[in-house]
């Protein structure tokens, strides 16, 4: 009879697993390197996941889980202006990858170029991703729009997905130059434009 998973475990797996995705590639960590990290024996890992692409699935959740947790507060600050709580959230992301020496990148983009192309449920998975980040921001585009901070001619389903774009490019320049450059360009020259 099987042990009953061990939730510590998988949480293990997880961190470990999503830190050497983040720093290495998808493609080039195996479950061997994953489950050495974790401190847990290579068979161990098929207890928790069903696959290695099962495994990127839970990997992106628990990422966004993070980034919606630790970042996502400040777009729903009432005691903020709408459109400065777009700035300080896309300054706090900035600051995280400052925090990493821009060395990185965003998991969210990395899986979207390393891992889309031959994975339908990490596309899914991105895909929903996409689609709850943007809608975060568009509440509070929209909020922007009811104070007559943002023209109401804008929309702001569109306007979210570019700001997430066009950060998202930001976010892989930082990381080949390893610099804060980009960022910086970013909030000077991109947000501005965008939120006018």
């Amino acid at each position: 009879m099987p042990r009953p998973a061990n939730p510590d475990t998988r949480a293990k797996l997880l961190e470990k697993g999503a830190d050497l995705v983040s720093r290495v590639g998808f493609n080039a960590t195996g479950v061997q390197e994953i489950t050495a990290a974790a401190g847990v024996p290579k068979g161990s890992f098929y207890n928790y996941f069903e696959s290695k692409e099962a495994f990127a699935v839970e990997v992106l959740g628990e990422y966004w889980g993070s980034v919606a947790e630790m970042y996502g507060p400040l777009l729903r600050d009432k005691e903020t202006p709408p459109l400065q709580r777009v700035v300080n959230y896309f300054r706090g992301l900035a600051d995280f990858h400052k925090r990493h020496r821009y060395a990185v990148g965003c998991l969210i983009g990395n899986m979207a170029l390393e891992v889309t192309p031959s994975s339908a449920d990490v596309r899914a998975k991105l895909v929903t991703v996409y689609r709850e980040w943007s809608e975060a921001l568009a509440d509070c585009l929209r909020e922007a729009q009811a104070r007559k901070e943002l023209a109401s001619t804008k929309d702001t389903k569109q306007l979210a997905a570019a700001l997430i774009d066009t950060f998202e490019g930001t976010v892989m320049r930082a990381k080949v130059e390893r610099s804060g450059k980009p960022f910086d360009s970013f909030e000077r020259s991109v947000l501005p434009c965008l939120l006018a």
